[in-house]
């Protein structure tokens, strides 16, 4: 089956994209009536902080300048002169070494316009424009004008007297606020979490080696370079040079996903939190896994291996060379492709930025895939060593199938919890990756086949030892069904314990009283005198569940927690909608308006107004009387996370 990842890529960054709760542009438009028969028409924009749209008239040569299209113009109505714009900057570029003008936190356009036509009432004006960042994006908006007064502003909205007064209650006055400023330390996990993803990657890279479409071409590839180029000291650096060029694809491959975080800081993280986004990746997961046990084949295109092999033939040198990498990648992907899939679900759920991450692991990936190649081209006697390819190799790709198979339910319970959906609870959720690991002991010990198996041979050792593990897996997961163990080795992937099929005493981690409303908590808090631990958290968020079930389950933490904090754990991926009594419109310091329809949406927009922050977990010390104790932690260790909750409480 020939699918275009290119075409799949754009796709997934069209979605992305529309998931973005706030707009870095928001539009409204105005008319003024002069005459009967003229119009001044006025478009405005309020940018977000960072952000500029190019003027209609900046420098040719430049950046693409913004563009109306009136419709009707000519026949309906006639422009009277240019459009006007408000106020502009101006700023030298040496990219293109003109000075380019643009708009920053507000962009005004006015245009008066003539009507040709006494019974014109309606007009349609589309804006074409780019909105800038460090990544420029083409956007496109649509004016439907009314010249009658029946809606002078289609997009600005005027805020009724509950939303007002629903706003002004999302925003806390806080006091030292500045303490918070002090969770810069607390994240010094992050360098060494990316030498953590970059050795996944790594490890992705050794197993996808020992898979039938890299593993026969370590020879080949090697012999070429140390037999037909001459000399061997050429060889050598042209072996190395590939290896340079295999480790830089994969990089490469990964910088895309920055341009999303410089769109939306959290925009990769939505994979995490969006209920169909998961669905879709479950969905590949199981497309991915039936691939590797051998019902179809996942390619691409094979014209595009042949002409890359073609130029680099033509070529020669290190393009030559490069173009040999990149056939390397198209050629190996159906073997690679799940792998990288595999790559990227993971990064997802893993702590800190999911686009370094991403490229962490995916350079981690590269640089095990080159190392073969550089190696025995430096040591050509070691290609003897090499065992010969065979069933084994097989037995590798249907065993990741199964692993991408467990994989993908993980997938499914996101949406599952995220949408309340109540499919997968902890128990059904275990009992799936019990079949799914007991199948694979079967499979490893030769009682499940699959198309592309052999004829059946002596079980090798290697075989018989994965079997060992898988069935031990196995047992562990019963095991913890049955509530024997804890599954703390698993923390963050399983629903949490309280997502159970037997009733549960409170839909709390560990048992615990929470409140999952700010009001409700603080109001308790201060009958109690007691201060705050306020948990910003999510149903899909691994690293939350990680926190509450290896730090707070710890018997020096669990009862400080329990007994001298007043939890409030606000989930802001919830997609549960409020009451109809609760939705409202929020409006920014800024003028933006947002809908607040969802519990999500409310906790989530509460946690970045009053604490700048939008990351999971997110954990803030407060007095009842809205005092900040100390600095937020997010994802920390057991002996910081116990200091901190003892300094709130000294600084009650």
């Amino acid at each position: 089956m020939k699918k275009s990842f290119l075409l799949l890529f754009v796709l997934i960054f069209q979605f992305f994209y529309a998931q973005t709760e706030e707009e870095p542009a928001v539009w409204s438009h105005n008319v003024e009536k002069l005459s009967d028969t003229e119009f001044q028409l006025q478009f405005s924009a309020k940018i977000l902080q960072d952000w500029f749209i190019y003027s209609l008239y900046t420098a040719e040569g430049g950046s693409m300048p913004s563009e109306f299209e009136f419709v009707g113009v000519g026949e309906d109505y006639k422009l009277v002169g240019k459009t006007k714009e408000g106020k502009t900057y101006t700023k030298y570029t040496e990219v293109f070494e003109v000075d380019e003008t643009f708009f920053k936190e507000e962009a005004v356009f006015n245009q008066q316009i003539e009507l040709l036509k006494p019974n014109v009432r309606q007009i349609k004006v589309i804006l074409y424009y780019q909105i800038c960042k460090e990544v420029c994006v083409l956007k496109e908006e649509e004016f439907n004008i009314s010249l009658d007064g029946s809606a002078l502003n289609l997009v600005a909205e005027k805020l009724d007297a509950r939303s007002e007064q629903m706003t002004a209650a999302l925003k806390l006055d806080l006091k030292h606020k500045e303490r918070l400023n002090g969770a810069e330390g607390v994240n010094k996990n992050s360098v060494s979490n990316l030498w953590v993803v970059f050795g996944l990657g790594f490890l992705g890279g050794l197993i996808a080696l020992f898979t039938p479409c890299v593993f026969p071409l370590i020879p080949l590839t090697v012999s070429f370079f140390t037999k037909h180029t001459g000399t061997r000291a050429k060889g050598i650096k042209n072996a190395l040079l590939y290896g340079f060029f295999i480790v830089l694809i994969y990089f490469l491959l990964s910088l895309p996903f920055h341009l999303f975080n410089s769109v939306d800081s959290q925009i990769l993280n939505t994979i995490a939190t969006n209920v169909w986004l998961n669905v879709f990746f479950f969905v590949i997961f199981i497309f991915f896994a039936f691939s590797f046990f051998g019902y179809y084949e996942l390619t691409l295109p094979n014209s595009w291996a042949n002409k890359l092999d073609s130029a680099s033939n033509k070529v020669g040198g290190a393009l030559g060379i490069f173009f040999m990498a990149i056939t390397l990648a198209i050629v190996s992907f159906s073997c690679t492709g799940p792998i990288l899939g595999g790559l990227l679900g993971s990064t997802t759920l893993a702590e800190g930025s999911v686009a370094n991450n991403l490229t962490a692991g995916m350079t981690g990936f590269g640089v095990a895939l080159a190392l073969p190649f550089m190696l025995f081209a430096l040591f050509p006697a070691w290609l003897n060593s090499l065992p010969k390819s065979g069933g084994w190799m097989t037995t590798v790709k249907v065993t990741l199938g199964f692993l991408e198979l467990a994989l993908a339910f993980k997938f499914l319970s996101n949406a599952d919890l995220v949408g309340h959906w109540g499919l997968l609870k902890r128990e059904v959720f275990l009992i799936i990756w019990i079949v799914i690991f007991v199948l694979l002991t079967l499979y490893l010990l030769g009682l499940l086949r699959f198309p592309h198996d052999g004829p059946k041979q002596k079980l090798s050792v290697g075989r018989k030892a994965l079997s060992i593990v898988s069935f031990l897996f196995s047992v562990y997961l019963i095991l913890g069904v049955a509530k024997v163990v804890p599954l703390k080795m698993l923390s963050g992937f399983p629903p949490p314990a309280f997502y159970s099929v037997l009733e549960q005493e409170t839909e709390c981690p560990l048992g615990l009283n929470c409140y999952k409303n700010f009001e409700e908590g603080l109001a308790v808090a201060k009958a109690e005198d007691k201060p705050i631990l306020l948990d910003f958290t999510g149903w899909a968020c691994v690293n939350c569940r990680k926190m509450e079930e290896n730090v707070w389950s710890d018997p020096e933490i669990y009862p400080i927690i329990k007994d001298e904090y007043i939890l409030i754990s606000l989930y802001v991926d919830d997609r549960k909608e409020l009451p109809k009594s609760e939705q409202f419109k929020f409006q920014y310091d800024g003028g933006r308006i947002k809908s607040i329809n969802t519990i999500g949406q409310k906790w989530g927009t509460f946690q970045t107004v009053n604490f700048n922050s939008a990351s999971q977990p997110y954990y803030v010390l407060l007095s009842p009387e809205l005092e900040i104790l100390t600095e937020a932690v997010q994802y920390v260790d057991k002996t910081t996370y116990l200091n901190w909750l003892k300094s709130g409480l000294n600084k009650k």
